[in-house]
């Protein structure tokens, strides 16, 4: 084979696979082909990480999940139509009336009655918090500091849950 009909120097996109023809010397050796990987890039090795962490522990995210997706929806709630937040208003009172009924229903003490009681606080807050982000938009005054503090908390009061139960 000639080395006029070997390509040198052809640059290839990345993550393509470099083939490397050695020369040869001499008539009697066998040709052979060098297969050289490409080396991932530092932010594609960074980006797998993070992608395999969050798989990893996507159970315990689960209200990061919720809350990125609440900010999504309210988002596209709030450019449809502010009025939307009018429609969401109403189901604000629906945590109320679900521990009321609950607790009438079967009732309860101390700890099972506290965690009742977070739990409607937290589900008002939120269900006051769409409604006030589809009306006004999510970023609006202060409702991303609130929307903060809720992710927080739900956040906290999930890993507590979960590592209990």
């Amino acid at each position: 084979m000639s080395g006029r009909t070997r390509t040198r120097g052809v640059k290839t996109a990345a993550g393509v696979h470099t083939v490397r023809l050695p020369r040869q010397r001499g008539r009697r050796s066998q040709p052979f082909v060098v297969v050289v990987p490409e080396r991932p890039s530092l932010t594609r090795e960074a980006l797998g990480f993070l992608g395999g962490a969050l798989w990893r522990f996507r159970g315990s995210l689960a209200p990061t999940g919720f809350a990125l997706l609440a900010l999504v929806v309210t988002a596209l709630l709030h450019v449809l139509g502010w009025w939307s937040g009018l429609v969401l208003a109403p189901l604000a009172a629906a945590p109320a009336l679900w521990l009321g009924i609950t607790q009438r229903r079967r009732p309860t003490r101390a700890s099972a009655l506290a965690w009742r009681i977070g739990l409607a606080v937290l589900a008002t807050l939120t269900l006051t918090w769409a409604a006030l982000a589809a009306g006004f938009g999510p970023l609006a005054g202060s409702l991303e500091l609130v929307w903060l503090l809720i992710l927080i908390i739900a956040q906290t009061a999930w890993l507590i849950v979960r590592r209990t139960h």
